[in-house]
């Protein structure tokens, strides 16, 4: 998947719903349990700390992985609120002009 925005670029956004245990152990995320997994691989790499930021505001899910060098983002919940994470994360923002 590639979302471009004025200057940022989405590569990936997969919504994994169900994984199984060993998924989150071999992600580094230890005895984490969530029904979803978020990922997000954006450029700038500075880009995914706003992303996190975006992604906790929006729904209930839990930063597990943020990596400012590389640009890649994996946040943990229930299936509905990474699915809303995820879409809100990835809606281009608002470029009206601020009026005086």
């Amino acid at each position: 998947i590639q979302e471009h925005g004025p200057g940022r670029q989405v590569t990936l956004a997969p919504l994994i719903a169900s994984p199984q245990r060993t998924l989150f152990h071999n992600l580094g995320l230890g005895d984490r349990q969530a029904s979803a997994i978020g990922i997000l691989t954006i450029t700038p790499s500075e880009g995914v700390i706003i992303a996190a930021d975006i992604a906790t505001k929006a729904a209930a899910v839990e930063v597990g992985f943020l990596d400012r060098v590389g640009g890649s983002l994996l946040f943990t919940g229930d299936v509905a609120s990474v699915e809303a994470a995820l879409r809100t994360t990835l809606t281009p923002p608002c470029t009206t002009p601020l009026r005086p």
